[in-house]
């Protein structure tokens, strides 16, 4: 009985690394999906913004599934906006989605007492950024006797 209620809990710190890992990953998946997206719509809006402003009746072209198809833009912008706002839509799950997971890592993070490491590049990076930000200022020689 024992063994069952183990299965689900992380044997050693490897299997704990690895999980880490996974979810870490996921996040970083999420992120990307969302800037992708994000992308989407400001091309949709592009696009909107383009077209709107035109004759109802002028001819315009669209990509539908990878075929160029001729339609007025009575027709297209429509769908073009209704495609824009599902991508908002999507992409406000998305972040709710990112939202949960933050929060599932942060107590996992808590739960097995993870910390993150800074690799020594990127400790000697904030030390030079710190050296950096007080220096700017050049001074004359403190001994002057004139």
């Amino acid at each position: 009985m024992a063994s069952k209620s183990e299965g689900k809990e992380p044997v050693n710190e490897q299997v704990v690394a690895n999980m880490y890992g996974a979810m870490r990953s996921e996040l970083n998946q999420i992120y990307s999906k969302i800037t992708e997206l994000e992308m989407e719509v400001s091309e949709h809006s592009l696009v909107i913004n383009a077209i709107q402003p035109l004759d109802q009746s002028r001819r315009c072209y669209r990509m539908i599934g990878g075929v160029l198809v001729e339609r007025t833009i009575k027709e297209v912008l429509p769908a073009v906006q209704r495609n824009k706002e599902g991508l908002e839509e999507v992409i406000v799950r998305l972040n709710e989605t990112l939202e949960k997971k933050k929060k599932e890592i942060a107590d996992f993070e808590t739960k097995y007492k993870i910390r993150i490491k800074k690799s020594d590049d990127d400790s000697k990076d904030e030390s030079n950024k710190k050296e950096g930000s007080a220096q700017g200022v050049l001074v004359g020689p403190a001994s002057s006797s004139q």
